[in-house]
């Protein structure tokens, strides 16, 4: 059987190799690696031409909107909070264009801490654009493990189950959840850690990592959603 073809965004950024610094399409290399070991084939996908996505969608069987710089919060109507990164406004627009067309055309796709902003976005959800003057505490934005509830009726609940220690540090988070999303995890303080879109045969979105490490259900999930 051959292998489903994952595509993983991916953002440009100078790279250094040998005595030569160029713009380079950056992705961490865990993602490539927790899709092979889920038995799909991983595909990177630059933020280029808007004229492309229409080709990924159709020749895609799966998608991962990776992690990254925050998205800026022109794109869901807010203000930018100086203490945030510098935006990627060419990825962003990319991003949420590409998850529209995927959603559309029902193509299995797996959001990824930005990754999962990028949906909430895309379906006409909003963010917190800073999360620690909401929750008044910085837990949020350390890499200290904490405790997540899960849905156990949810596709990320069926994959992990109800209860799983994560680590990801995010100043952004879930407020206006998009249209037809629901969300099914939860921090203690009631911070949104994850989101499913019922009726889709795999749209789910995660404030954690799920390619770091040894746990790779999540992934499996996807690539299991985007077999033939």
């Amino acid at each position: 059987m051959s292998r489903p073809l994952i595509g993983i965004t991916t953002y440009f950024d100078a790279a250094r190799w040998g005595t030569w610094v160029r713009e380079a399409v950056i992705s961490p290399p865990a993602y490539t690696k927790a899709v092979d070991r889920a038995g799909g084939a991983p595909v990177l996908v630059p933020p280029l031409s808007q004229g492309a996505i229409d080709g990924y969608v159709r020749g895609l069987s799966g998608l991962i909107l990776a992690g990254g710089v925050e998205v800026d919060p022109a794109a869901y109507g807010e203000e930018r909070d100086e203490r945030l990164e510098e935006p990627q406004p060419g990825r962003d627009r990319f991003e949420l264009t590409l998850a529209r067309a995927a959603i559309d055309a029902g193509v299995p796709l797996l959001g990824v801490a930005r990754g999962m902003h990028v949906i909430n976005i895309a379906l006409g959800g909003t963010l917190i654009p800073w999360l620690p003057s909401a929750v008044h505490h910085e837990r949020h934005g350390a890499s200290t493990p904490h405790v997540i509830t899960v849905s156990v009726s949810s596709k990320v609940g069926k994959a992990i189950g109800d209860r799983i220690e994560v680590s990801t540090p995010h100043n952004q988070a879930v407020k206006r959840l998009g249209n037809g999303l629901l969300a099914i995890a939860w921090a203690d303080d009631q911070i949104v850690e994850a989101v499913e879109l019922p009726g889709h045969p795999f749209c789910v979105g995660v404030q954690w990592h799920p390619e770091r490490g040894d746990d790779n259900r999540l992934v499996d999930a996807l690539v299991e959603a985007a077999m033939p």
